[in-house]
């Protein structure tokens, strides 16, 4: 299932791990790991910000994709099912067909 994830980052925190060199490693891995069709960083809500558009397969794998961005950076975190333009046309003829 194509998910969105974004994670609001901790600015104290999340500065820190810049310092480090933390929050590079972190978003390089998860950038692996993820293999996301999507991947933006910027801000959001006055704080700094990831998001990632990719496949879910298994809802087993939440803990090992949510927890780094807890525990390193102080994250607060949304993971919604998200549709593209083709997902969307899929479904909408779907409805139509009843």
């Amino acid at each position: 299932m194509r998910v969105m994830l974004r994670a609001h980052l901790d600015t104290q925190v999340s500065n820190e791990a810049i310092k480090n060199g933390t929050l590079q490693k972190l978003m390089q891995s998860m950038t692996e790991r993820l293999k996301p069709e999507a991947a933006y960083f910027g801000p959001s809500e006055g704080g700094r910000s990831c998001t990632f558009v990719f496949d879910m397969q298994d809802s087993s794998r939440l803990p090992t994709i949510a927890e780094p961005l807890f525990e390193v950076l102080g994250a607060k975190i949304e993971i919604q099912p998200v549709m593209n333009s083709e997902d969307l046309q899929k479904g909408l003829a779907a409805l139509q067909q009843g």
